[in-house]
């Protein structure tokens, strides 16, 4: 042993030093660090997709709320003007002169079509917003604690089946034609009853994860019931009410604008509002512009909503962080 020292030059002391003892040291478990969020967003930006997809949604957004601030948008500044009215783009550009503002042409009233929907866009997008915001909220709270308790299993359990099984699209129109056809009664119709389903949805994954055995293990242990939902379930059910987030935000504008294309929704200009005004000009020539620019703005809408919700969706799914 000393000759496999001294070939290297270097004496026992030299090769081998004692270290100190350190308890807390020792109970230490060295591993990289982990940011659920960062993980997140890193998945999700991977995607080239989802960074275009992204940007046509800012783009949608900055149209929708910012341009017919700046803009000063009067739907009847022209209503007197006859010459202004259903003009067609090119039309348009030659009476005006080239601008964004005339590039769809005009409407029946004389107003920009371009202005028109992105107004339209505007209270569109808030009444889907808002309504999910307020659904998804109660539909949580409620789903997470429906999962929970077996006593409020047994009462919600007889609130769906009595409830849920009343078509949503047909309780929103009796709620409509009840009431005064507003903004508001649009929120307070689809908002009455649209967080069962989101509840029930997520009562089914709570009662999945409720019972596993590290739940149990805890549960055991004297861990509260807040804690384990907090820590245990919630981080697992993320993605779940993401992707449905992401389901429910198009399904109110879609909502929307097939009852006030049937003449029962808001009495604000919305999408659907335009659409069901320019039904005539969908078969006149020249003044498609007027019917078929809501419509495009409303399925551009729904799909980028829906894509940038489904992706986020996925990427928020822990075991795609590996």
């Amino acid at each position: 042993m000393e000759n496999a020292y001294q070939h290297l030059g270097l004496s026992k002391e030299e090769l081998f030093s004692m270290v100190d003892h350190n308890d807390l040291e020792t109970e230490k478990i060295t591993a990289p660090r982990y940011s659920y969020w960062s993980s997140v967003f890193r998945v999700f930006f991977r995607k080239k997709v989802n960074i275009v997809i992204l940007a046509l949604l800012g783009v949608v957004i900055l149209f929708a709320y910012i341009y017919p601030a700046v803009t000063d948008y009067d739907p009847f500044v022209n209503v007197m003007n006859a010459e202004a009215k259903h003009l067609t783009p090119a039309a348009a550009i030659a009476k005006y002169g080239f601008s964004l503002k005339y590039i769809l042409g005009t409407g029946a009233s004389g107003e920009s079509t371009f202005e028109a929907i992105w107004n339209g866009s505007r209270i569109s997008m808030s009444l889907e917003f808002l309504c999910a915001a307020i659904n998804m909220t109660i539909g949580v709270i409620v789903g997470a604690v429906w999962g929970f308790s077996k006593k409020v299993d047994a009462v919600m359990m007889e609130v769906y089946n009595i409830i849920g099984n009343v078509p949503f699209i047909l309780f929103v129109a009796v709620m409509v034609m009840l009431f005064t056809p507003s903004f508001m009664t649009l929120v307070f119709a689809m908002t009455v009853t649209g967080w069962l389903g989101i509840a029930y949805s997520l009562r089914i994954q709570v009662i999945i994860i409720r019972d596993r055995e590290y739940n149990l293990a805890s549960r055991c242990l004297g861990t509260s019931t807040i804690k384990i939902a907090m820590k245990n379930i919630l981080p697992f059910m993320t993605s779940f009410i993401v992707t449905l987030l992401a389901t429910e935000i198009p399904s109110y504008i879609g909502s929307e604008v097939f009852l006030s294309y049937i003449g029962l929704g808001m009495s604000e200009r919305s999408l659907g509002r335009m659409i069901f005004e320019a039904q005539s000009a969908m078969v006149t020539p020249g003044w498609e512009f007027e019917f078929w620019s809501p419509v495009a703005i409303s399925a551009i809408i729904t799909v980028v909503l829906y894509v940038v919700g489904q992706n986020l969706g996925d990427a928020s799914d822990p075991r795609t962080h590996m």
